[in-house]
């Protein structure tokens, strides 16, 4: 029934520095949304395997929603880490998750939380199981 994530829409006040970010990471314009002015008010970013990031112009975003962030599987999280570095973006050092994931986490210049991730042999997503974590809702 379901096949993969279609895309996820983040809202920006700033399409270039949002384009950009992206882009330092691999992820290009696919296409683009022009209103009747001609003006560029979105476009989708292509991820790759038929998943994209749409991306929509709005005067100010919202604040948080229910989404508290979303994660990249990348091949190397330390060279996604130096590249955002490189751009001036705070990004936290590479750690080892209690999902025996290594990750880096930052924000996109829109706010959005991102953790990137690269799977080892012993990762949760690879092998299953139960992750005990210190967690208290």
């Amino acid at each position: 029934m379901v096949v993969r994530l279609a895309h996820v829409c983040i809202e920006s006040a700033d399409l270039a520095a949002t384009e950009s970010f992206y882009a330092s990471l691999g992820i290009t314009r696919k296409f683009e949304f022009r209103n009747m002015q001609n003006e560029l008010i979105g476009m989708y970013l292509d991820f790759g395997n038929d998943t994209y990031f749409e991306i929509i112009k709005v005067r100010e975003p919202r604040s948080e929603g229910i989404i508290r962030h979303f994660a990249i599987e990348v091949e190397d999280v330390e060279a996604v880490r130096e590249v955002l570095q490189k751009k001036g973006v705070q990004v936290t050092e590479k750690r080892l998750g209690g999902d025996n994931t290594w990750m880096v986490t930052c924000h996109d210049p829109n706010g959005v939380f991102i953790e990137f991730h690269q799977y080892t042999n012993e990762s949760m997503q690879k092998i299953g199981g139960t992750c005990v974590i210190d967690y208290k809702p």
